[in-house]
């Protein structure tokens, strides 16, 4: 296991694995357990408050005669300060990743424009696959995005300067008040 302290925009931790080491009859077994000092760094890079445990196993195999595919289980356990009250909320995250690497596939050049391929989970293959990344990757992609703490509903809150109406949530919905104008209209009518 390979870990490395951050700096700049260095990943907090990283696992390269040199393809051509990889064996092309069976798959790679893996299995990446990040210490405390490695996922407290984790949590500070994604921005969240902290990482308890982190467990990223699974395998990556051959697909074909030049491509490789991986699939892993993410397993974690991450405190996020709640969206309303920012009290602590601890989430446990249990996801499978897939991924495939395709020689074929070329990274575009950086500055130029890229259509967005419609299979997210495919990359070029390089010299190396960093299973480190992939790991931190779908850490960020399986946070809650808007954590709470149960219990915990956003209150309205109303504000305006001296003098003046303030304006609510109501006020800002220009439609809604089309269904009353309606029945007034037609109850003239009659």
């Amino acid at each position: 296991m390979t870990n490395t302290t951050p700096t700049g925009d260095a990943l907090p931790f990283t696992h390269p694995v040199r393809v051509a080491d990889l064996p092309t009859s069976r798959p790679t077994r893996f299995e990446l357990v990040p210490d405390q000092n490695v996922c407290a760094a984790i949590a500070a890079d994604l921005g969240i408050t902290g990482v308890r445990k982190l467990r990223f196993s699974g395998e990556l195999k051959p697909l074909g005669k030049r491509d490789w595919q991986m699939v892993a289980e993410l397993g974690a356990t991450v405190i996020q300060d709640c969206v309303v009250t920012l009290d602590p909320v601890t989430t446990r995250i249990d996801d499978t990743v897939e991924r495939r690497w395709l020689k074929d596939l070329t990274e575009p050049d950086s500055g130029e424009e890229v259509e967005m391929p419609e299979d997210d989970n495919v990359d070029a293959l390089g010299a190396v696959i960093d299973l480190g990344q992939v790991m931190i990757e779908a850490l960020a992609l399986a946070l809650p995005l808007y954590p709470r703490v149960e219990g915990a509903e956003v209150q309205e809150s109303v504000f305006a300067a001296p003098g003046t109406k303030p304006m609510t949530d109501d006020d800002a919905k220009p439609f809604a008040g089309l269904s009353d104008l309606r029945d007034k209209l037609s109850g003239k009518d009659k």
